[in-house]
């Protein structure tokens, strides 16, 4: 008789599983998150040119990145032939801790930097090909390049002086169309390309038209006093460009800005932009200007840690919640909506979920037609590892193979849910 009962039971808890669909990874708050060396990478390129010491500096500085969650890590050396050599080391580094490189150097000549002279944007336009080109060594499947960060600083001037939004525009566009196709002839799958400008810029020249143009993305290197501002300014941008928005660079303190901070303070405003950046839609991905070297810093410069990189980590290397959706039979639930404060995702075949949560996140809410949505509290960190869902309107039969299951565990705790 029991052995009937259990086979009735295993037909009837199939003819109730779902369908089976693929679950939707959610395992950060960005695309990509990178944190910018340019102190390092582009001031000391050429007085380092040569020491093979520095190799070493390189090293603890990327692998300090890479321990943040960092899934970039921005270099500014320039693009120079001169420089090539000091740009390979950083990019191994890089390599070597399993990091993608977001490229953020530019011609010397585009600014005057190491006494270069002036280059045009046609000069600006064929080296960038030519380097592109002549170095598919360099690039990575998943890199993100820009030919031309802060492009108003050098060339023929901000556009915002000069007037020049038009010239602007269509070399942004000129830009981006020669870095494409110069990475597609080398077969890397490099996104570029990246133009981040200042915020004021951004809103000058970023137009629905020019955005698109330049792939759907705005790139603003951007600093704010509050936190509040920065989101009001990414949403804003957003709206006005209908694209996507790109923090090329952020962080704080910037002393003209937010004036002196110690280092709780930092820490604390770290915290706040990041908990409110991650609510955004609108962010595709982000940059923290800088890991050291600069009032914004990261790390001291013995190479200790600030309190900034605990807050950063936090959102960097968010925190992941997991476990498997069942039904009251046992049976995995598939579907099943799986949410946190700010991101949702829909369980597999398997009834399993892995979700990134925000720090403080206090609740996961589970919710499928047909049956009651749970309210499960994380506690430390951590929630059960099964989540059972019951029906909302369970029929007669529904309720007698309850009954059934309850009375089979009882004579028998090996033949249902303890085994499943």
């Amino acid at each position: 008789m029991k052995r009937i009962l259990s086979l009735m039971l295993a037909v009837v808890m199939l003819s109730l599983s779902v369908q089976l669909t693929n679950a939707q990874e959610s395992s950060s708050w960005w695309s990509f998150q990178a944190i910018d060396t340019m102190k390092y990478s582009r001031d000391l390129a050429r007085e380092k040119l040569n020491d093979a010491s520095f190799d070493k500096v390189i090293a603890e500085q990327v692998d300090n990145i890479a321990s943040l969650g960092a899934t970039h890590v921005a270099i500014a050396t320039p693009y120079d032939e001169e420089f090539i050599p000091i740009l390979k080391r950083w990019v191994i580094a890089a390599r070597r801790a399993k990091l993608n490189v977001w490229f953020r150097g530019n011609w010397s000549g585009w600014e005057k930097w190491f006494d270069y002279e002036r280059i045009t944007r046609e000069q600006h336009l064929e080296k960038t090909r030519a380097f592109i080109i002549g170095h598919p060594e360099l690039f990575e499947d998943g890199d993100v390049f820009s030919s031309c960060p802060e492009c108003e600083n050098g060339g023929p001037g901000d556009p915002r002086f000069t007037g020049d939004v038009a010239g602007h525009r269509q070399f942004l566009i000129a830009e981006t169309q020669t870095t494409q196709e110069a990475f597609t002839k080398i077969k890397k799958k490099v996104i570029s390309d990246y133009h981040s400008m200042n915020g004021d810029v951004a809103r000058l020249v970023m137009d629905p038209e020019t955005t698109a143009a330049v792939g759907g993305v705005v790139v603003i290197d951007h600093y704010v006093k509050e936190p509040e501002q920065l989101v009001q300014d990414i949403v804003e941008l957003a709206e006005k460009s209908q694209g996507q928005i790109v923090l090329g660079e952020f962080g704080a303190p910037i002393p003209d800005i937010h004036g002196p901070l110690s280092e709780a303070e930092q820490a604390a405003w770290v915290s706040e932009a990041l908990s409110r950046l991650a609510l955004l839609p609108q962010l595709h991905g982000l940059s923290y200007w800088v890991n050291l070297g600069g009032s914004t810093q990261l790390w001291n410069a013995d190479g200790t840690p600030r309190a900034a990189t605990i807050a950063l980590k936090e959102y960097y290397l968010p925190r992941e919640v997991s476990g498997t959706v069942l039904n009251e039979f046992g049976r995995p639930q598939e579907n099943v909506q799986v949410s946190s404060t700010h991101r949702q995702m829909l369980t597999g075949k398997n009834g399993q979920y892995s979700l990134a949560t925000l720090p403080g996140e206090k609740t996961l809410i589970f919710q499928r037609d047909g049956f009651l949505p749970a309210n499960i509290t994380i506690a430390d960190g951590q929630i059960p590892d099964k989540v059972v869902l019951e029906r909302e309107n369970p029929g007669f039969l529904y309720r007698l193979l309850l009954k059934l299951l309850s009375f089979l565990d009882s004579v028998n705790p090996f033949s249902t849910l303890a085994t499943k």
